[in-house]
């Protein structure tokens, strides 16, 4: 069991998951636990050179976070770099000596890494890149004073680390030294609350926490109690204060969230009653005013209990919107319409794997790339930049347990 006495967040992927393939909108996933070797760090790793289009391409680093307890199959942080015109994946070694880094984040124009550590005792992981003849350099682990923080953002400032403790309700903060390296946590905000779910509301379940576009404010998504908390983040001091509070419908179990460009809107994926949310967003006060549910998956879409949506993404120009969803397997498309302020589902792709976990697109948002977290795999699309569509490319990359992508 987890914290608060809900039903631990990697026990319930596993028991949700059984026989989900079967239940996709296409077939094509691939063998699930078909791990990848690793060979050893390569020199260079982050910006090597490839072949495309019969000429030599700069290939640009890919993280993956992986599960390496608990039979997640992964030995650490995967390394990988990614053709950008094709997306091909070739895998490059592993960061080793990493506790369950679940989630990832990056910082200093690529140069530092961050992983959480999604244990009971829960930490985050400083890991140096550069790009000498060494590789990466794990700079250490700070404990995060909850349990299983499963998501990170860096403050747009670049002194601070923020995360999220699944198991334990939590919101902790972390400073960034010069050499990259965190320091003793300065802060830590327990949440309150539970919801009607038994199994996933029992008590506060942070899942996410990122900062608004203007950097007024910090967003803490929490599933367990179906609440968005805003927070002022004092960079002297590393502290956070209390701005506002939102509420979802009881049940709705939000997990992350997506700014418009705007800033003025926010996309809310609810995990637990398959919906996303267009919320009102005002920057100067981080109030979120929480609009009309929408479903997920397309009419026609093959019925299931739930679709366990994931990861929400928008387009840099804003024009659309994409959700990953574990239960259809698939990502769905919507179009963006009135600045921002509403959302109108065009379809969904087949992800080509199973429980997409996590999704991001390429730095230029020509590739959209996804970690299945039960395939054992990564999937590639292309996407059209009039049209929003999305089309496979490639073949599906052989992972251990793929639970977060993050292209550099």
């Amino acid at each position: 069991m987890g914290a608060n006495g809900g039903m631990g967040r990697r026990r319930f992927l596993g028991v949700a998951a059984t026989g989900m393939a079967a239940t996709g909108i296409a077939a094509g996933s691939a063998a699930a636990g078909n791990a990848v070797a690793t060979p050893p760090l390569q020199n260079g790793q982050g910006h090597g050179h490839g072949e495309g289009h019969g000429r030599p391409t700069r290939t640009r680093p890919c993280y993956l976070g992986t599960y390496t307890s608990g039979g997640g199959g992964g030995t650490g942080i995967g390394l990988a770099t990614y053709q950008p015109e094709t997306g091909q994946l070739t895998s490059t070694g592993v960061i080793g000596g990493v506790a369950d880094p679940s989630f990832l984040a990056l910082a200093r124009g690529g140069q530092a890494l961050y992983a959480v550590n999604e244990q009971d005792q829960g930490a985050v992981t400083a890991i140096a890149l550069g790009g000498g003849a060494g590789g990466p350099v794990v700079l250490g682990s700070e404990s995060t004073g909850g349990a299983a923080p499963c998501h990170l953002s860096v403050h747009p400032g670049g002194r601070y680390l923020l995360s999220a403790n699944y198991g334990s309700g939590s919101v902790a903060v972390h400073p960034i030294r010069e050499d990259a390296s965190l320091g003793a946590r300065t802060d830590l905000v327990q949440h309150t609350g539970s919801g009607p779910d038994p199994d996933r509301q029992t008590g506060p379940h942070a899942h996410q926490v990122i900062t608004d576009p203007d950097g007024a404010h910090v967003l803490a998504v929490d599933l367990g109690s179906d609440r968005v908390h805003s927070y002022r983040l004092d960079e002297r001091t590393g502290r956070l204060a209390h701005a506002s509070e939102a509420a979802t419908r009881p049940g709705a179990g939000p997990r992350h969230l997506a700014f418009h460009p705007s800033g003025r809107f926010v996309y809310l994926a609810n995990e637990l009653d398959n919906t996303i949310v267009v919320c009102g967003y005002e920057s100067g006060t981080g109030k979120l005013s929480v609009g009309t549910p929408q479903p997920t998956a397309p009419k026609d879409a093959p019925a299931v209990e739930r679709n366990y949506p994931s990861e929400v993404l928008v387009s840099a120009d804003g024009r659309f919107v994409f959700l990953a969803n574990r239960g259809l397997n698939g990502i769905t498309r919507y179009a963006v319409g009135d600045a921002g302020a509403t959302l109108t589902l065009l379809d969904a792709v087949p992800v080509r794997g199973d429980f997409p976990r996590h999704t991001a697109f390429s730095h230029d948002g020509k590739l959209l790339f996804a970690a299945n977290q039960k395939s054992g795999s990564v999937t590639t699309f292309t996407v059209d930049r009039s049209t929003g569509e999305l089309a496979a490319t490639g073949s599906p990359f052989a992972a251990p347990a793929p639970v977060c992508v993050l292209p550099g």
